[in-house]
């Protein structure tokens, strides 16, 4: 009940900002990013063009994956006629295709472009069952097996990078408080939803991915701090996006709920400030592996905190992978 209310007021915690900061107000202390090069995925719209947006007015270079590249070249063009002098690469991937994923890093790596900082955003709620090309649920496909891989075709490049410039590598996954949603086994609920269409349950399955971004991230810290990687990796809650409510007005009750209900959901400046403080406040430099919401450290699920289930996606992911898209991995 506290942390509801304290979450409503837009109380701050350690890290000085709450749910009511900003992404340009938690990235004033960052200074200039302008030797940063950042990758962001799903920077089309909502929290990710916001992401790059406010990364771009501090200097970063941005890379842009996206599957509409016309919809990323939109971005690109909205950010420079606000800052003239952004330097923003547009290129195509699509997170469903393990293919994609792995030109995609092939395509960036002929660029000879540093990588600093990977952050992991674009994701999808599907209502209609799909499966990708790799024969996987699309929701899973797209929200964590692409991530999954293009984090660790790209790690070579940022533990590079990190060596080479002295400045640690940041990766970033944009999951949400739903992972909380899914209990049980999630790869034998994946094993089902993937050969069967009558287990299929759009939040649960939405759930599951966002569960997958946390356990990624868990592991992924675990293996960076024995290889002694000079990157460090987090994951974020951005919080409930305000969008445009419509409805028809029945008196004060109605009115009542929406206004109680509007006061959960954020801007899109305010649910872009846990990925953008993570991504570059000196603050958590030399912190990994954690969860975060309203930017400051929170706790995930059980589920989420588990590390020999952490440890079990990962080797499960890295088989469908190899079993699919014949990388060596």
């Amino acid at each position: 009940m506290l942390q509801t209310v304290r979450y409503l007021i837009g109380s701050v915690g350690a890290s000085g900002f709450g749910s009511k900061s900003t992404a340009e107000e938690v990235t004033e202390a960052s200074g200039d990013l302008k030797s940063i090069t950042a990758i962001i995925t799903g920077a089309t719209s909502g929290i990710g063009a916001e992401t790059a947006r406010v990364l771009a007015k501090r200097g970063a270079r941005l890379v842009l994956p996206a599957r509409s590249v016309k919809a990323a070249e939109d971005t690109k063009a909205r950010i420079v006629s606000e800052f003239p002098d952004s330097e923003i690469v547009v290129m195509a991937l699509d997170l469903s295709s393990l293919s994609s994923v792995a030109t995609f890093v092939s395509d960036f790596e002929s660029l000879n472009l540093p990588l600093n900082l990977l952050i992991n955003n674009a994701g999808k709620f599907s209502h209609d069952y799909a499966i990708s090309e790799d024969g996987i649920e699309m929701t899973f496909a797209t929200n964590y097996l692409g991530h999954f891989l293009l984090t660790k075709l790209l790690l070579r490049k940022m533990m590079e990078t990190a060596k080479e410039t002295g400045i640690r590598g940041r990766i970033v996954n944009v999951s949400s408080s739903i992972h909380s949603w899914f209990s049980g086994d999630g790869l034998r609920y994946l094993q089902l939803i993937t050969n069967k269409r009558s287990h299929y349950d759009a939040t649960r399955a939405y759930a599951l991915s966002k569960l997958a971004n946390v356990l990624h991230i868990k592991e992924l810290a675990h293996r960076l701090k024995k290889m002694e990687a000079n990157v460090s990796a987090y994951c974020v809650h951005p919080g409930i996006v305000r969008t445009r409510l419509t409805r028809d007005r029945e008196g004060i009750v109605t009115d009542l709920v929406f206004f109680l209900a509007s006061k959960l959901l954020k801007t899109i400046p305010q649910a872009a400030a846990t990925t953008c403080y993570v991504a570059t406040h000196p603050r958590v430099t030399g912190v990994s592996g954690k969860y975060y919401a309203d930017c400051n450290e929170a706790a995930p699920s059980k589920l989420g905190s588990n590390a020999d289930e952490a440890r079990r996606l990962w080797i499960a992911s890295e088989a469908m992978i190899a079993q699919r898209f014949k990388t060596g991995l």
